[in-house]
């Protein structure tokens, strides 16, 4: 069986988030937690209470068995950017996007 979470419009790069997801990506929990808790990027707290969510959905479920859990599935896909603008020389304007991201987390049983 599987638990699933989804931590949606995070305000980071998905390219930064993928660097953290790609830490835990097949451990049990157990590893996984440890590694986002010693992680010194800031997307390291958003993926563990994401992992967190999905580890309380599990428990909702009596037939899985929460010591057997492991990370599946955890990617990273991009939301929509907010665009704005930066006043630049010359009376000119150059854009800027702040992008945000979409982080899905899948545990299954080993």
């Amino acid at each position: 069986m599987e638990a699933k979470a989804v931590a949606k419009y995070i305000r980071m790069s998905p390219q930064k988030v993928r660097l953290v997801v790609d830490l835990i990506r097949g451990k049990n929990i157990e590893d996984a937690q440890k590694v986002l808790k010693f992680t010194r990027k800031y997307a390291a707290g958003v993926v563990e209470k994401t992992l967190n969510s999905a580890v309380a959905n599990a428990r909702q479920n009596p037939n899985i068995d929460e010591d057997i859990l492991y990370v599946k599935e955890i990617y990273v896909d991009q939301g929509p950017s907010l665009k704005r603008w930066r006043a630049r020389a010359q009376g000119r304007a150059a854009s800027i996007k702040k992008r945000t991201s979409h982080v899905t987390v899948v545990l299954d049983e080993r």
